[in-house]
C-alpha cells in the first residue's frame, strides 16, 4: 500500500490501526470442557477476566494434546490442562512454560454393580473407559493406580474415549468400569448402576492441572497472563467458598438440560449437580513443592513407558518449565 494514501487520510489509518492493535491484544485462553478446567470458565463468565482489564476469548478443545499443540502453535496465548503435556513437549524442544497451578487430581475408579469388581485386582481381564494414551490421566491410571494393584499392560483392556462416552458406555453397559474425573465421575453415579472403589486423590494426590503458556507471549505478554493469573485466582476463591454461586456460572457448560434425570433422585437441578462437584475438589493457583515433586515422579513414569525421552539420556528437569514468578510475586 502506498503510504502516502495513508497520510492523506490521517484519522482512517489511526482507527485502522488502533483496530488492530486491539484485535492482537486479545487474549485467548484455552480449556478443556472438564471440572479440573473450572477455573478458566469462572473467571470468563463471572468476568473475572474483564475486571483485570483484559479482552479474552475462551476456546474450547478436545483433549489437552490439542490444547498444547494450539500452545506451541501459537494459536492460544494460555490454557489450563495437564502437566504432562508440557513436559511431553518441552522434552521435544518446545518453549513451554507452567506458570501456576489449577486443581490437584481427584480421579475416581467407579465399576458396575453387575461386573463382580470390589478391588482394584478385580479389574484383570475387564474392560475400562478412560482418557486417551498419553493423557495426564492415562499416565497416572497406568503408572499409578493398576501398577500399584500389580496389574500389568494387557492385564486390563483400556479404551481411551472422552469421559462422556466413559459415561454412556457405563450406562450402557459397554465398559466394567471407567476412570474418571469430575463432573463425569458425580454424574455417572447419578445416572449410571456403579460404585467407587477407589479415589486417586485420596492416596495420591498430584497437581493434574496446570497453566501453561509458551515462552514467547510470556516474554512479550507477562502484564497480560499475570492479570489472566489473577482473574483466575479469583474464580478459584468463589470456587472454594462458594460453590453453588459458581455452579450458577459454569453448570450448562457440563449438562445441557436446566435438570438431569437420575436412577434413585428423579429429575435434580444441573446448578445441583455441579455445585456437589465442586465441593470435591481442590482448586489452587499455588504450584507446592510438593507438586513438584509429583511432576518428577510423573515425568519417571514417563520415561518408563517411553513417552518422554530427552536427547542426552538424561532424565528430564522438571524445573525447566517451572516458571513460577507470580505466585511468588503474589505470595501465595
Amino acid at each position: 500500500m502506498n503510504i502516502r494514501k495513508w497520510t492523506a487520510l490521517p484519522l482512517v489509518a489511526s482507527l485502522l490501526f488502533s483496530g488492530a492493535a486491539m484485535a492482537a491484544d486479545k487474549l485467548k485462553v484455552g480449556y478443556l470442557r472438564v471440572m479440573d478446567d473450572a477455573q478458566a470458565i469462572v473467571a470468563q463468565e463471572g468476568d473475572f477476566y474483564k475486571k483485570q482489564g483484559l479482552d479474552t476469548e475462551l476456546m474450547e478443545f478436545k483433549s489437552g494434546t490439542d490444547l498444547i499443540k494450539a500452545i506451541v502453535g501459537g494459536q492460544v496465548d494460555v490454557g489450563v490442562l495437564g502437566f504432562t503435556n508440557a513436559i511431553s513437549w518441552a522434552s521435544r524442544g518446545a518453549d513451554l512454560k507452567v506458570v501456576g497451578g489449577a486443581q490437584r487430581g481427584y480421579h475416581s475408579l467407579l465399576v458396575r454393580d453387575d461386573a463382580g469388581i470390589n478391588t482394584l485386582a478385580d479389574l484383570k481381564g475387564k474392560t475400562l473407559a478412560s482418557q486417551s494414551q498419553g493423557s495426564t490421566a492415562d499416565t497416572v491410571l497406568r503408572g499409578v493406580v493398576l501398577k500399584g494393584a500389580d496389574l500389568k499392560e494387557g492385564d486390563v483392556n483400556v479404551m481411551g474415549v472422552s469421559p462422556a462416552v466413559a459415561v454412556q458406555s457405563l450406562v450402557g453397559n459397554r465398559v466394567n468400569a471407567a476412570f474418571l474425573f469430575e463432573p463425569y465421575d458425580r454424574i455417572a453415579q447419578l445416572v449410571a448402576p456403579v460404585k467407587q472403589i477407589y479415589e486417586v486423590g485420596e492416596s495420591w494426590p498430584f497437581p493434574c492441572m496446570v497453566v501453561i503458556t509458551s515462552g514467547k507471549v510470556l516474554e512479550s505478554r507477562k502484564d497480560d497472563i499475570w492479570k489472566a493469573l489473577d482473574a483466575q485466582q479469583q474464580a478459584i476463591e468463589l470456587l472454594e467458598n462458594k460453590p453453588a454461586e459458581a455452579s450458577k456460572l459454569i453448570a450448562q457448560y457440563f449438562i445441557a438440560e436446566p435438570t438431569l434425570k437420575t436412577r434413585k433422585q428423579g429429575d435434580l437441578p444441573r446448578e445441583t449437580v455441579i455445585a456437589d462437584a465442586i465441593k470435591t475438589q481442590e482448586f489452587t493457583s499455588k504450584v507446592t513443592d510438593k507438586d513438584i515433586e509429583r511432576m518428577t515422579e510423573l515425568a519417571r513414569i514417563m520415561e518408563g513407558e517411553g513417552s518422554l525421552k530427552t536427547k542426552d539420556g538424561k532424565p528430564f528437569d522438571v524445573n525447566t518449565v517451572l516458571d513460577l514468578e507470580w505466585q511468588k510475586a503474589r505470595k501465595l
